[in-house]
């Protein structure tokens, strides 16, 4: 694994570690501004760190994430429980696919549609049961 490779997974194993209780403070107080502003910043830096890096199953799932999490930052979407499922599934996500990426050195294969169609369509308002993990 090279040093690039490896930094990035130390500083994503930092980002979801602070994004996971991020994200729970947010389910508890949804109005709360700042950390939703540290959720989107934290999954931005992920999505652009994974494009440096020609990463794109985790680049799709951490933009398709990012613009939900843009829409509440934004005030045109609010905060619900239903999108703060579908945002943890996309973390879950991304831990599976960064713990492939570390176990092997490459981006694990995997069927990501039906978890960005579940994101794309709370980003549209529409939150649904996110798609389980494959």
């Amino acid at each position: 694994m090279d040093d690039l490779l490896a930094d990035f997974l130390t500083e994503t194993h930092e980002g979801l570690t602070a994004l996971d209780s991020a994200l729970v403070r947010l389910e508890r107080t949804p109005d709360d501004h700042p950390t939703l502003s540290e959720v989107f910043r934290l999954v931005h830096t992920i999505k652009g760190t994974c494009g440096f890096l020609g990463l794109s199953r985790l680049e799709a799932v951490a933009h398709a994430a990012e613009n939900v999490l843009g829409r509440y930052r934004d005030g045109t979407l609010p905060v619900t429980p239903a999108g703060i499922t579908v945002i943890l599934a996309a973390l879950d996500r991304i831990k599976a696919i960064v713990a492939g990426l570390e176990a092997t050195g490459s981006e694990p294969t995997g069927e990501d549609a039906p978890l960005i169609t579940a994101l794309d369509e709370a980003a549209e308002g529409r939150a649904a049961a996110p798609a389980a993990a494959t």
